[in-house]
C-alpha cells in the first residue's frame, strides 16, 4: 500500500499586538486564536504539512502541540523565516528541521514580502487557514487568493482580529459558513471543513 501522499497546509496566524492597529487587537480573541492553533495542528499533523511564516506567537504553540502528540512529525511542519528578524527567533525554532530562511533585505516591510512570495511560490497548497492576525493575515489572504484559486480557504472568523474582516469583507458569499463565526469546537470545525474535503 502507497504511503499517504503529505498536503500543504498554509497557516496565516498571530495574536495582534495591543500597541499595533486597534482594529486587530479590540476584536481578537487571544484565547481563541491559540485554541484555533492547536487543534489545526492536533488535527492536521498527523497526516499532512503546515507551512508557516514565523510569528513568535505562533511557532511556539506549533511546537507544543509537536512535543504533546509523540509522533515523528519534523516531516509535517515547515517554517520560513526571514533574516531580517534573526535577532528576534524565538528558541523553539531550533526544534524544527524544516527551516526556510528567506534574505533580510534591510527593511521590514520588504523582508517580510519576501517570505510570503517564496512561501507561496515554492509550495503547492490545498488550503489555506486563516487565524486571528493583523495586517499581514490581509496581504497574505491576497496573495494565497491570486496563487491558489481552487484551494479552501478558511478564515477562522470567531478568532477576530484580521481574519474577521476576511471573512466579512472579502469571503464570497457562498464560501461563508456561520461555523467559522460561533463554532469554538475547533477540533470538530477542522475535522469537517479541512480534512474531510482535502
Amino acid at each position: 500500500m502507497a504511503a499517504t501522499e503529505l498536503k500543504n497546509i498554509f497557516l496565516s496566524a498571530s495574536i495582534p499586538l495591543p500597541d499595533r492597529d486597534s482594529q486587530y487587537f479590540e476584536t481578537a480573541d487571544i484565547i481563541a486564536i491559540r485554541d484555533a492553533i492547536i487543534a489545526l495542528t492536533t488535527v492536521v499533523l498527523p497526516h499532512h504539512r503546515i507551512i508557516w511564516g514565523g510569528h513568535p506567537s505562533i511557532t511556539p504553540l506549533i511546537y507544543y502541540v509537536m512535543t504533546k502528540l509523540n509522533l515523528n512529525t519534523q516531516e509535517h511542519v515547515r517554517l520560513y523565516q526571514s533574516r531580517f528578524f534573526e535577532e528576534d527567533f524565538p528558541e523553539d525554532n531550533e526544534s524544527f528541521t524544516d527551516i526556510v530562511f528567506t534574505e533580510n533585505l534591510k527593511d521590514s516591510e520588504l523582508s517580510k514580502k519576501r517570505l510570503r512570495e517564496r512561501m507561496l511560490d515554492e509550495n503547492n497548497f490545498v488550503a489555506g487557514i486563516f487565524i486571528g492576525g493583523m495586517e499581514g493575515i490581509l496581504a497574505e489572504h491576497e496573495m494565497f487568493k491570486e496563487r491558489f484559486p481552487d484551494a479552501i480557504i478558511l478564515p477562522i472568523a470567531s478568532t477576530g482580529a484580521a481574519t474577521k474582516i476576511i471573512y466579512d469583507q472579502f469571503l464570497h458569499e457562498n464560501d461563508k459558513n456561520k461555523k467559522l463565526i460561533k463554532d469554538y469546537g475547533y477540533m470538530s470545525l477542522f475535522q469537517e471543513l479541512l480534512m474531510d474535503k482535502i
